[in-house]
Parts: C-alpha cells; sequence; structure tokens
C-alpha cells in the first residue's frame, strides 16, 4: 500500500511529532512538496504533505491561519509539516487550533531533519510499493496463466476474482453471461448485459466503468444482492473490429496497482483463448475446406480421417448443410412486384434486434451470418463447420442444434430490417438455403438441396428457405420469375388476341376445361354455354395454337401459364 502520515510518524529517522488531527494519520501521501508561498493551493494536485517554515506566514495571527489551513483542506493536502527552529522555535498554537477545527494533520518537523529526508523517505516508500504492485502482478500473471492452460476460462476467472477480491465475468460475442466466479456472481453479471451490448457498439479496444458511483455509462442501484455498490469495469476481448466477448470486473473500490496488472494479464489472456492467431485459424478453414471436399465427394472416411477430434461427432450425427451468399436487392424489388410476401420478415416483432444485427455486420451480411453460427456454436458447445467458398459461406451444422437455431433466428431479423427498410438501389441482401437432415453419406445430396433452396430464395426475395417446406408448398410461386412469365406471355398471346376481338371467350373457357380435368359437362356448366360450345372452342385452341390438347404435357404447360398470368393480373 502507499505511504500514509502513519508511516512517516513511525519512521525512526525523521522524529516527527503529531499537533493535530491525529485521528486521520492513515492518510496516504501521494507526494511531498515544500512551499513558502501564502496560497500553493493553485500548484497542489492533492493528496500531497506540504512542508512549510512560515518564511511569509504570519503564523501566530489566528485568523490568517484559519483561512490557510482551510483553503488546504479544500484542496486535498493530506497533511501539514511545520518545522520548527528556523522561523518559529515551537509550532504556533493559531496554527495547531487552526488544524484542529478544519481536522487537518499537522506535523512538526524538528530542525534537525531536512525537508529533504522526509521527501526521500515518501519517494522510497512509493518505490517500494510500486515494486511490490509489480511483483504481485507479474506472480498474479503466473497464476492466471496457470489456470487459463490447466482449467480454461472458467479457471481464469476463478484465479482473477481472487486476485481482485471480487468477481469476474466473461460474455461472448452476443452478449450472453458465458461464466462467472464466484458461482453467486451470476445474478449481478446478467444485470449489466444492456452495458456490455453498449461496450460492443464501441470500436475495439473499449472499456467502461459501471456502478460504484465511478464514472461510466451504466446505472447504479441494488438489486437485492448488493451489487448496486460493486464498482464494474467492463473490458472488450479481440483484436478484429468487433469485439467477440467482453470481461466483467467487479470489486468494491478502485483497482489497485496489482489488481490492475491482474485484469490486464487476464484480458491478454482471455483475448488468446477467444480469438484464434489468424494463421491457425486460416489452417482450420483449410481443413474445413478439405473435409467438405472429401464428403461432397463421397469419402466420409477419409473426412473423418482429416477432421480428427475437430468436429466432434458432428460427422457421424445428422446434419444439415447451410449455404448463404448475397444478392442484389432486385431480388426482393422481382419479389415485391410477385406479390410474394415474406414470412422471415419479423416486422416490427424484431426491430430492434434486426437494427443491432445490421448495425454489427456494418454490411456484410455473411461475414456477419458466419460470426453468428460460431458464437452460437462455442456458448453451446456443439461443433461446427464453416468454410468461407469465394462469395458463399457453407455451414455444416448438428441438425435441431444451437447453430442452426441462430442462422434462423439472424436471417429473421434481417428479413426485419429488410422490410422496414426501403431499398434505394443495388444493395446485397442475404439469401440462405437450408437443407434438410442428412448423414455423412448424402453430404452431396444435402449440398444439392441447400443449392436449390438457395435458388428459390433468390428467386423469391426470401432471406431464408429450408428444403423441407419446398415440397409443403405450391410450385406456383416458383413461376414469379421473369423467364417464365415471358413464356406464358408468348404462349396464351395468340389466345388473348383472339378474345379481345370479341369472337369468343376462349382463355377463360381454356381455364375452366382444364380445371375440371377434361370433363366436358362439368366445365360447360361452370362457364354457363353448352357442352358442344365448349367442343368448338377447345378445337379453336388447338387450331391457333397448333398443339394438341391431348397431349398432356401441352395440358401441362398451358394450365401452368394461366396460372402464371392470373398470378401478374
Amino acid at each position: 500500500m502507499p505511504p500514509t502520515l502513519a508511516s512517516l510518524v513511525h519512521h525512526s529517522a525523521l522524529k516527527l511529532t503529531v499537533r493535530a488531527g491525529g485521528e486521520r494519520l492513515d492518510t496516504p501521501v501521494r507526494w511531498v512538496h515544500a512551499s513558502e508561498l501564502t496560497d500553493p493551493v493553485p500548484y497542489m494536485e492533492g493528496g500531497e504533505l506540504l512542508l512549510i517554515t512560515a518564511l511569509k506566514l504570519d503564523a501566530e495571527d489566528a485568523e490568517a491561519m484559519r483561512r490557510y489551513v482551510k483553503r488546504l483542506v479544500g484542496a486535498g493536502v493530506a497533511g501539514l509539516g511545520f518545522a520548527v527552529g528556523v522561523h518559529y522555535e515551537e509550532t504556533p498554537k493559531a496554527l495547531v487550533d487552526a488544524a484542529e477545527g478544519e481536522g487537518l494533520p499537522l506535523l512538526e518537523v524538528p530542525r534537525r531533519t531536512p525537508f529533504l529526508a522526509i521527501s526521500k523517505a515518501v519517494s522510497a516508500a512509493i518505490a517500494a510499493d510500486q515494486y511490490r504492485a509489480v511483483t504481485a502482478g507479474f506472480a498474479a500473471q503466473r497464476e492466471l496463466t496457470k489456470q487459463a492452460l490447466s482449467d480454461g476460462p472458467e479457471g481464469l476467472l476463478t484465479a482473477l476474482a481472487s486476485q481482485v477480491d471480487g468477481w469476474a465475468a466473461l460474455y461472448d460475442a452476443s452478449g450472453a453471461v458465458v461464466a462467472t466466479a464466484p458461482e453467486w456472481a451470476g445474478r449481478r453479471a446478467a444485470r449489466i448485459t444492456a452495458d456490455v451490448e453498449r461496450l460492443r457498439e464501441r470500436a475495439a479496444p473499449a472499456s467502461s466503468v459501471v456502478g460504484g458511483g465511478g464514472a461510466g455509462d451504466g446505472e447504479g442501484g441494488d438489486g437485492g444482492d448488493g451489487s448496486g455498490e460493486d464498482r464494474v469495469e467492463l473490458h472488450s476481448l479481440g483484436t478484429g473490429r468487433r469485439a467477440r466477448a467482453a470481461l466483467a470486473v467487479g470489486t468494491a473500490a478502485a483497482l489497485g496497482t496489482a489488481e490492475r496488472y491482474a485484469v490486464h494479464s487476464a484480458i491478454a489472456l482471455l483475448t488468446l483463448t477467444t480469438e484464434r492467431s489468424r494463421s491457425l485459424y486460416a489452417a482450420e478453414q483449410r481443413i474445413g475446406a478439405a473435409v467438405l471436399r472429401m464428403l461432397l465427394a463421397g469419402q466420409p472416411d477419409h473426412a473423418r480421417g482429416v477432421a480428427g477430434d475437430l468436429y466432434g461427432g458432428l460427422l457421424d450425427a445428422p446434419y444439415r448443410m447451410i449455404l448463404a451468399e448475397a444478392a442484389s436487392a432486385s431480388a426482393g424489388r422481382a419479389r415485391a412486384r410477385a406479390g410474394d410476401t415474406d414470412p422471415d420478415g419479423g416486422g416490427a416483432a424484431v426491430s430492434a434486434e434486426a437494427a443491432a444485427v445490421l448495425a454489427e455486420a456494418g454490411g456484410d451480411l455473411v461475414g456477419g451470418l458466419g460470426e453468428v453460427v460460431e458464437s452460437a456454436a462455442a456458448r453451446s458447445g456443439e461443433a461446427v463447420l464453416v468454410v468461407p467458398d469465394g462469395e458463399r459461406l457453407v455451414v455444416l451444422a448438428a441438425d435441431r442444434g444451437a447453430v442452426v437455431a441462430a442462422c434462423a433466428q439472424y436471417a429473421e431479423a434481417v428479413g426485419g430490417a429488410r422490410s422496414g427498410s426501403e431499398q434505394t438501389g443495388d444493395e446485397d441482401e442475404l439469401v440462405v438455403g437450408i437443407s434438410a437432415p442428412a448423414g455423412p453419406i448424402a453430404a452431396g445430396a444435402a449440398y444439392k438441396q441447400a443449392e436449390q433452396a438457395l435458388s428459390v430464395a433468390r428467386r423469391r426475395g426470401r432471406v431464408l428457405v429450408e428444403h423441407e417446406d419446398l415440397a409443403a408448398g405450391s410450385v406456383v410461386p416458383l413461376l414469379a420469375d421473369d423467364a417464365v412469365r415471358a413464356f406464358a406471355d408468348g404462349l396464351l398471346r395468340p389466345l388473348y388476341e383472339h378474345d379481345a376481338t370479341g369472337r369468343g371467350d376462349l382463355v377463360a373457357s381454356l381455364r375452366a376445361w382444364l380445371s375440371r380435368h377434361g370433363q366436358w359437362d362439368a366445365a360447360a356448366a361452370d362457364l354457363g354455354v353448352h357442352r358442344h360450345t365448349l367442343r368448338y372452342r377447345m378445337r379453336r385452341v388447338e387450331e391457333i395454337l397448333g398443339r394438341s390438347l391431348d397431349d398432356p404435357d401441352v395440358r401441362m404447360e398451358l394450365w401452368l401459364a394461366l396460372k402464371t398470368t392470373a398470378s401478374a393480373e
């Protein structure tokens, strides 16, 4: 601890005597300053022991001493040292009374004790305290490193909480609490998640102080667990443009030098454990790409051999193949022209989440999805294979797991932001396709399913499409494509031109006949005409189009053309 007035009084070589303020000798001394100015306050910072001989002071004037001492107390001076045997043989009573009245510790300095000796004593004590702090900091660093290597982040947090005599918590990239130490700190850590989220919005590295009367952007308040008394420091972890995690350290008071060393060591170690080096990350991506290629080539055994324990049991359990890429906003405008609704757009219900997602992604929605799924995997303990493939992201995740759920939530948030914003240009949008559950021998089929779902998502302007949903819906919405519309318009144009002359209603008759599966009586009844009239109209259709209605392919094309043009009307 730093030197105090009491330690100076007990210093045998200084021979200091307490004349006033004996009850405040535990006051720390930041430095020693000698001044004979009648008003030294402008040159003080607070915490100093001021040494004087009263060369320019009337130390026997009670009113002058009262004003002098009052200004010193207002400036935060730790104590006053008065040298006797220089201008005064003993400490003047007016000065003693003024110091007693203001509660300022007054020390009498004998003539044989030079001010320089007091300065040296304080300087040596401060240096010794700093050395102890540095030594303790290095010891803490060794202990934290040992715990991090043996017990991971949880062990490191336990050691850190012990070092600072408080509590510590680790948050992941989403702001969720990953681990706390001691265990009772979980409730306190959860109460400041909003402050952690605000910290993540700032450029890394970032830090803030919450509660405890300290400066910061958080709020105090006691939630019943005493946490309102904590002074909590928040620090972002990571070296990228966005924090990959955050550390919270709660203590009853401001951190000392040794504790500060321990916190900085914890930040460095947690950064190493939460953010892998670029070379290691690149190596893992190369392994992942090789494993994926082997799976797609129908070589699951070789894929397992290359992967080893890297992906746990992911390659053996049912998994989903997820493909994501950026698509032009023109797809969204095509979707709007087709009148297709977007079931993934959560609207106002996810507006706040959507805004946060888009703000964090910084326009790179595909990269943002990669970070979201990796964070979900780390938080849940699931294995996940993430492979960037050009502008496409390929993800292999456990079926019904946290990664697939996080992907769906991310897509919902992006869809909500899309529906709440106005597209003005060719901005990139996110499209995601998810396969049905598959096993290692069916990786190729799963990839094809994900590609099909991705194509449908792109075509219909949706954020996410699951392959399982394709068979559950109708094929008609898939016809919302300019090329399909052009084919339908070209096929039916002769019939529309015929009807426009008022010589019959061939289009409506064809639609009714096809909808009744070629049953003449039922279709004629729907139209309110005789069946012979309907037969005549169908012959005219064949003559105008040059196609036979006996051909099932022709009937199929005509029906789809009618459905396509009907959806556009």
